[in-house]
């Protein structure tokens, strides 16, 4: 039993109850007490493939309409956004658009099929405090590039969080100028790691002094270790260096799907929407709550304080484009 969930009365259980599949990019140990949490409390239920975000995307666009998925559950808005553009999503009920805000929601929701955010995914600025000057940090990501930072940053390019910010640097800024940047990033002599969390503990030992990453790597560290050196830094404002991202979900167009089954794919948004299952997400992964009164993980801002709402989530579903200006660019290894 996991905090926040507790058990339904006895008689929850319908014996008629369909059973749904879900294709998950989010990782079991994450989610699955959401999952349980909901059949106790339904009776519906719920078998899930558990794999990568893109790889699960990828398997949908294979199968098409032949794909067991009723629902895809992603850990971010790029894969939700090309599985989006070829058609796979059924159109979500207005009930469902509205619960959280419409930066969060696909914008071809209301007029085709579309997904809607389940949990925000901040990008930030992680920095040593025995290290650096608060009032010193970069309030931009060209702040990032050189200067007294000159060989003081880490980022891990290899992870779909980094990359999908340079997607939003593309579609904010074009290809030339965020290539100039990941050139003048890896000229600045900046290091890469393997992940986030590499990154982040390398900001913790002192090898590098601030680190490019998502928000709730250093929460969860602070958790286990409050005593470690570090802080999560949000530039704020409309700069790619705060973009929000968000793991969400959408119901799927296929051959086998039944009203039954569409209904009971939406009934589990909207559980994964309720106030219960968003307390969850930001007590136990530390990421932030998308519905209103709803508090954020401890140690982060709210939402509306860590900024980047004008870009298009819909618009980071070209990875392959990334990844190839990447490697021209000379960040991947």
């Amino acid at each position: 039993m996991h905090a926040g969930f507790g058990r339904a009365e006895d008689g929850a259980r319908e014996a008629a109850s369909p059973s749904i599949t879900v294709y998950s990019g989010r990782a079991r140990q994450l989610v699955a007490p959401v999952f349980e949490s909901f059949e106790r409390e339904t009776g519906i239920r719920v078998r899930v493939r558990y794999g990568g975000t893109a790889e699960l995307a990828a398997l949908l666009l294979e199968e098409g309409d032949r794909t067991p998925a009723d629902l895809f559950f992603a850990q971010d808005a790029g894969a939700l956004a090309a599985v989006e553009r070829a058609g796979r999503f059924r159109p979500l009920p207005e009930s469902l658009r509205r619960t959280v805000e419409p930066r969060f929601v696909s914008r071809a929701s209301e007029t085709g099929g579309g997904w809607v955010g389940v949990t925000g995914r901040a990008r930030t600025i992680v920095y040593n405090t025995d290290l650096v000057d608060p009032a010193a940090l970069p309030q931009t990501l060209e702040e990032v590039l050189g200067g007294e930072w000159t060989g003081k940053v880490g980022y891990p390019p290899t992870n779909a969080s980094f990359q999908a910010m340079v997607s939003a640097m593309r579609a904010r800024d074009g290809d030339e100028k965020t290539m100039q940047w990941l050139r003048a990033l890896r000229a600045s002599g900046a290091k890469t790691y393997a992940n986030n969390t590499e990154t982040v503990r390398a900001v913790a030992s002192g090898e590098v002094a601030i680190g490019l990453v998502n928000h709730y790597y250093a929460l969860r560290m602070l958790t286990e270790s409050p005593r470690l050196p570090i802080a999560n830094h949000y530039m704020g404002g409309d700069d790619v260096g705060s973009l929000v991202n968000v793991a969400g979900a959408g119901v799927m167009r296929r051959r086998g799907g039944t009203d039954a089954t569409h209904e009971a794919s939406e009934r589990l948004i909207a559980f994964m929407l309720s106030e219960q299952a968003q307390s969850y997400f930001a007590t136990e992964t530390f990421e932030f709550p998308l519905i209103a009164g709803v508090e954020p993980p401890a140690g982060a801002p709210t939402l509306e304080r860590v900024g980047a709402g004008t870009i298009d989530l819909g618009a980071l579903s070209d990875l392959e484009g990334t990844l190839r200006l990447m490697s021209r660019a000379g960040v991947l290894p």
